[in-house]
């Protein structure tokens, strides 16, 4: 007996659909060309081999029975996919890469990239795009151990020793200025005039997670000996000082709309604010113009337009 993937092909699955329609075994094989017991003999064989009925043969009239109505809803949609692979597969041949995994570091503004992603589906392309959340040195990471094709958001460049031997290429995205903020009640909210290290040491920083898996690591804009909350994303960075549980520095951009609304309070420091240098960065081929769907993106980002909106137009603006 034939096992059910050797009877479910694509066009016994359309030739079950051409009877449900007409209705009848002899419509059917007058539609397909086909003498009515070569036809009965072949959904036949598809029962036996999912040992069920799909048809109803009591009447003149061929009624799917309960099994058959779910092989026909599932047939439908089978048949549709086959269609989108192939013609995913023909897209790919000309240039489109099956798959597309961009490395978005936690201090990019979602919005825009979302805004790309939906401009990129409106080109129906047969790429698929995968979107991970990196911070600091794992941006950078997830593209040199080709865990992503494009990282937004790196701290550093192709100048970078550590990277130049992978064939990686990097460009400006831009600056990126920090700023220190508590929330209203925090102690910090009440001392005057600049704060130093010394004070800042005394009170809990929260600090993002350095998401690299390789041992190295990355920590930034902490006083030495400092009592810290470490926790994975800018964003719930944010959601931690709003809540009062640690201060610290957060993009400008970001907490420009909570300060302005009363919800931190921007602190002043005697250290110097920092200010990010932010890239984009990609895995160039070893032959060859990069693939379709990443020159895509990478044309998108030379928008200077594009790139102050990563950066800037964080919710809330």
């Amino acid at each position: 007996m034939p096992a059910a993937r050797d009877v479910l092909t694509p066009d016994a699955l359309a030739m079950l659909q051409t009877v449900a329609s007409t209705g009848s075994f002899a419509g059917a094989a007058r539609a397909l060309n086909l003498v009515p017991s070569a036809l009965s003999y072949r959904v036949r064989q598809i029962e036996d081999a999912l040992d069920v009925l799909l048809f109803d043969r009591s009447a003149r009239q061929a009624r799917l029975t309960e099994a058959g109505a779910e092989l026909l809803r599932e047939t439908a949609r089978l048949l549709a996919d086959i269609d989108a692979v192939a013609n995913r597969v023909k897209r790919v041949a000309t240039g489109w890469e099956p798959q597309l995994t961009i490395a978005l570091d936690s201090v990019i503004a979602r919005d825009p990239v979302l805004d790309l992603v939906g401009a990129f589906y409106a080109l129906e392309p047969p790429t698929r795009l995968k979107l991970r959340n990196e911070t600091l040195l794992g941006t950078i990471e997830a593209l040199s151990v080709g865990e992503a094709d494009l990282a937004i958001g790196t701290v550093l460049d192709a100048s970078s020793l550590a990277f130049t031997a992978t064939g990686i290429r990097t460009r400006p995205l831009g600056e990126l200025r920090f700023v220190f903020a508590v929330a209203p009640h925090h102690p910090l909210a009440r001392v005057t005039g600049p704060l130093s290290d010394a004070v800042m040491r005394q009170h809990r920083a929260v600090a993002v997670a350095d998401s690299s898996r390789s041992g190295q690591s990355m920590t930034v804009n902490l006083a030495g000996g400092q009592d810290r909350l470490t926790v994975p994303t800018m964003h719930t960075k944010l959601s931690a000082q709003l809540h009062g549980l640690g201060g610290g520095f957060l993009p400008e951009p970001m907490a420009r709309p909570f300060i302005e609304a009363g919800h931190l309070v921007e602190c002043q420091t005697e250290r110097v604010m920092p200010v990010g240098q932010m890239h984009v960065a990609w895995r160039a081929p070893s032959a060859g113009k990069p693939g379709r769907a990443l020159e895509w993106w990478l044309g998108q980002l030379e928008h200077e337009g594009t790139r102050r909106a990563l950066l800037e137009r964080h919710r809330g603006r």
